[in-house]
């Protein structure tokens, strides 16, 4: 029995992940200890690379903010659209995400039969379209994926100022963004996605209680008086949420580092679509009941916090989410540390404190840009239909049809098409139709929509808002008239 487990840790050792620096000394070494210590308390919080961890963090990322931002959605979209909106996406979402894993194997196969050694080397989608497409996919890669991420990045600063000042508004939004930048700057010392096991799985409890309060609290709280659902009304509103939906299902920016964190990534390939299965459990019922629940109301709102009545069950939502957000924000961000590390040629030093440092020029302009942009819901939209559109939709399906373009690619191919889908002809058509469909509807209807409905926001708050859809501040007395 031992031999045997000797030679299939033998087999799969071309794919383990190089673990972080922390003076282990090899990964055969730390697979003995997990084999030897299954209760090893450090293993157990830190050493994540199995396939549940890379369950865990796909569903953990997928569904941070956007919980509370696609009742908003379904204001603009309408019930039946929301959902067949869902579906569809998540469907198609999880496809691209396969797509992904598949051309990460062919290029790591490929790199590895030229000896090329990834155990102090963290590779990125950037370096995977490189690697089989050339230097010009890598800069198409590059620049989607750094700018989603920063954006992402964004949203979740952003988000974690729109919570807390549920919880406590004696402070405004901009106020809170100043201190939870300080807070999330502290992601620099996680390593790498191999260290995220026991936040991955904290994060998507946090998001499994606050998508079930949503939907309870609306269905105790009932129907607002006189509530009213018109949506969809106007085109703008309808594309603007459908870009929304087309975001959330698109966590697959950091699809890669995820993947490369585990012992056997070649395992990964239907892992998202369970992550996504599970994840409409969530978004679904919640999204849908609030929007039973207030209707039309939510158009004003795009955060569905602000319509729930403050109590405890709220508030441990809120508390929640920010904690969520910290996590999502260093999930968002560890892909950026890892490119301006290979930058500046730091990213093979072992000390923590050190990559920490180098890191901290990241997190800066993320800072500056959520204090600039203060309003998520139509950030999220413009994200969507500009960048998810492509990096999430568009490029894997282009990347996968031109990989495999000649018929020596797909004869010697790394993974050949899967058992429900046998046919290469049969991929190219799938692939085609994502492409034309994300980028009529996604790239230009909703980059149409979204555009203008931020524009629209910036026209009524302006730039630098201190306190984007806050509450009026209370009107002070008035002053007695004066006597003539």
């Amino acid at each position: 029995m031992l031999a045997q487990k000797q030679a299939e840790e033998a087999i799969v050792s071309n794919f383990s992940e190089a673990h972080d620096h922390e003076g282990k000394e090899d990964h055969h070494q730390d697979k003995e200890e997990e084999n030897t210590s299954l209760f090893n308390v450090k293993n157990f919080l830190w050493h994540g690379g199995s396939v549940w961890d890379a369950w865990f963090s796909c569903a953990s990322n997928q569904v941070a903010q956007v919980l509370l931002t696609l009742p908003y959605s379904f204001s603009q979209l309408g019930l039946l659209s929301g959902i067949l909106l869902q579906i569809f996406y998540g469907i198609v979402g999880s496809w691209t995400a396969y797509l992904i894993s598949v051309l990460y194997i062919e290029y790591r196969s490929r790199k590895e039969k030229e000896n090329v050694n990834f155990k102090n080397h963290v590779i990125q989608w950037f370096e995977v379209l490189d690697g089989l497409l050339g230097p010009y996919w890598k800069a198409v890669g590059l620049a989607f994926n750094c700018t989603f991420l920063l954006f992402g990045s964004v949203i979740q600063l952003i988000a974690c100022a729109s919570n807390i000042y549920y919880i406590n508004d004696n402070l405004d939004k901009r106020t809170w963004t100043y201190i939870f930048g300080a807070c999330c700057a502290t992601t620099v010392f996680i390593p790498s996605f191999h260290n995220y096991r026991i936040w991955s799985f904290l994060g998507l409890g946090m998001t499994t209680y606050t998508a079930w309060y949503l939907t309870i609290a609306a269905v105790v709280h009932g129907q607002t008086e006189g509530v009213t659902h018109t949506a969809p009304t106007k085109l703008v509103l309808y594309f603007t949420g459908a870009t929304n939906i087309l975001y959330t299902f698109g966590g697959h920016a950091v699809t890669v580092e995820i993947m490369h964190a585990m012992w056997k990534p070649q395992k990964f390939k239907y892992i998202y679509l369970f992550a996504t299965v599970y994840v409409f459990t969530l978004t679904i019922p919640s999204a849908t009941s609030v929007y039973w629940a207030f209707g039309d109301e939510l158009l004003n709102h795009s955060n569905a916090f602000s319509l729930l009545p403050k109590n405890a069950w709220r508030d441990a939502a809120v508390i929640l989410m920010l904690i969520h957000q910290f996590i999502t924000f260093g999930f968002a961000c560890t892909p950026l540390y890892f490119v301006w590390e290979k930058v500046i040629g730091m990213h093979d030093t072992k000390s923590i404190c050190l990559r920490a440092l180098a890191r901290l020029p990241v997190v800066i302009p993320i800072w500056f840009l959520a204090i600039i942009f203060p309003f998520f819901g139509p950030i999220n939209s413009a994200v969507g239909a500009l960048l998810v559109s492509f990096t999430v939709y568009i490029i894997p399906s282009l990347a996968h049809m031109l990989t495999y373009r000649k018929a020596s690619a797909r004869q010697n191919a790394a993974e050949k098409p899967p058992f429900f889908l046998p046919s290469w002809t049969a991929m190219y058509v799938i692939n085609s139709f994502i492409v034309v469909w994300v980028l009529v509807i996604g790239f230009g209807f909703g980059g149409w929509a979204s555009m203008t409905n931020f524009v629209r926001q910036v026209d009524t708050f302006g730039l630098f808002a201190k306190c984007y859809q806050c509450k009026p501040p209370k009107p002070l007395p008035a002053a007695a008239a004066p006597h003539h």
